[in-house]
């Protein structure tokens, strides 16, 4: 790049490049997962061209169903030059079993919905609902 370095991005201008708001990346900031890289004599946020490849990090673990703290504990090792393939494959393992832990949920509670459904005529009086009933009355559908 010629010997120059990249330019700082404010607050504004990186959230608009990576389509999130600027409270977001605050937050981000709040949280630990995001630092700027200085600040100006007004007190403004500049981010340097690490900030776009760590948000970009962010969404993708997000889009895999990783928390913010999940995501925090990545970026952790992330940035350890002494973390180990094997302590990201056991946060990510620790995540598959959450994953199915959450589908064994979905999976019982659409039995259930569709044990109600199949009870419901769809027709008369709300009153006469089984549906609605399950759902006023006290124990498990």
């Amino acid at each position: 790049m010629n010997g120059q370095t990249e330019p700082r991005m404010t607050i504004g201008r990186l959230a608009r490049k990576v389509g999130v708001g600027a409270e977001t990346l605050r937050y981000y900031e709040r949280l630990g997962l995001l630092c700027p890289e200085r600040r100006t004599q007004s007190n403004y946020r500049l981010y340097g061209p690490d900030a776009e490849h760590r948000l970009s990090f962010i969404r993708r673990a997000q889009s895999l169903g990783f928390s913010l703290d999940g995501i925090r504990e990545l970026l952790s090792l992330h940035d350890r030059a002494d973390a180990g393939a094997g302590e990201v494959k056991a946060i990510a393992e620790r995540r598959i079993l959450e994953i199915e832990s959450r589908l064994e949920d979905l999976e019982r509670m659409r039995r259930g919905l569709e044990t109600l459904s199949a009870q419901c005529e769809g027709s008369g009086p709300v009153d006469d609902c089984p549906i609605l009933a399950a759902l006023s009355g006290p124990g498990d559908p």
